[in-house]
Formats: C-alpha cells, sequence, structure tokens
C-alpha cells in the first residue's frame, strides 16, 4: 500500500477518533442542558445520520485501498483546504454555542438563542461545515465515489434532519423573530 494511503486512512481513523470526543461533548451538553429543563427531540433520523458518518469514513478507506485510488496533488491540496475550512467553521460553531452545541436535537432554545458568531450570518452553520467536510475529505486520496454517493445520502439526511430541528426551534417565539428571516445556509451577498 502506498505511503498516501496509508497516511490517508491514518487521516480518517483521526477523524473518526475526533468524532468519538465530540460525542462524549455531546452528552455532557446535553446532561448540563437537561439540568436547565432543556430536553432531547425525538429525532428518529439521528442513527441514519450517525451510519453515515461511518459510511464515509470506511468507504472513503476501502475505496482507497481496494480500488488503489491514486493520490492527486492538486485535488489533494484543494480538498484539504476545504476540509481545513470546514474544521475551522465546525469548531467555531461549537465555541460559539458553547453548552447548546449537541450532535442531537437539543430544545434548548428557551434557555436563549444563539445569534453571534457564524449565526450572525445563517441558521445552521454547522451543517455547511459538515457537509464540505464528508465531501472533501474523502477527495483528499481521490475517493470520489464515496465523496459522491456519501454527499447526495447526506443531503437527504440533512433533509430530514432539518425538518426535526427546525420544528423544535420554531416553537419558539425567539427563535422565530431572531434566526427565521437569516438563510439557511449561505449568507446572503449585499
Amino acid at each position: 500500500m502506498a505511503l498516501t494511503a496509508v497516511a490517508f486512512v491514518g487521516l480518517l481513523v483521526l477523524v473518526g477518533l475526533l468524532r468519538v470526543v465530540e460525542l462524549g461533548i455531546s452528552r455532557e451538553h446535553q446532561r448540563r442542558l437537561g439540568e436547565r429543563g432543556a430536553r432531547l427531540a425525538e429525532d428518529p433520523h439521528f442513527v441514519w445520520m450517525v451510519t453515515l458518518h461511518a459510511a464515509i469514513l470506511i468507504g472513503a478507506a476501502l475505496e482507497v485501498v481496494l480500488l488503489a485510488r491514486p493520490f492527486i496533488p492538486l485535488l489533494a491540496i484543494i480538498s484539504g483546504v476545504v476540509f481545513a475550512f470546514a474544521n475551522v467553521l465546525r469548531w467555531w460553531v461549537i465555541s460559539t454555542l458553547g453548552t447548546h452545541w449537541n450532535v442531537r436535537v437539543v430544545d434548548s432554545a428557551s434557555l436563549g438563542v444563539v445569534t453571534s458568531g457564524p449565526f450572525h450570518l445563517i441558521r445552521h452553520p454547522n451543517y455547511v461545515a459538515v457537509f464540505l467536510e464528508l465531501l472533501a475529505l474523502p477527495l483528499i486520496h481521490t475517493a470520489w465515489i464515496t465523496a459522491l454517493a456519501g454527499s447526495a445520502a447526506h443531503l437527504w439526511v440533512l433533509s430530514k434532519r432539518l425538518a426535526v430541528e427546525e420544528a423544535v426551534l420554531a416553537r419558539h417565539e425567539s427563535y422565530r423573530s431572531l434566526m427565521l428571516d437569516k438563510p439557511r445556509f449561505l449568507p446572503r451577498l449585499r
């Protein structure tokens, strides 16, 4: 196996480990929010989101190793820049939301609505970041089938997740008045 493939699989393992750390952060946030009266919302699609994330990591590794995908430096650089940007944006979201950040849908808008940081521009910067990350990551080592199939599946999962999340948030007048006039994913050009 080529050294680039080994390094790429190592990157995928690192991303997977980071997801486990994020689940721990999320559980702690759930606990702290629960102490303040926030509750988990019913989200039947969460399992599909977790499955998709794991499938993209595993699929990218298998595609690179089994199909001997070439390492294309220019594609790797472009994809790596998008991947890095997505992670900076995602951690900016996590930092901005503080205990409100969660991998689950938690009805916490009654505890305050965050409108600073990236939420000043759009309603769902975390979903933008995760979408870009899951698209770019496989392309770092030319796993284009995983990138395309994963992105298509992610659009479906995301549409289901957003329906649940926005229904929960829209119950709160504070969220409706502060956020519903903002675009979901891309800032308006003025």
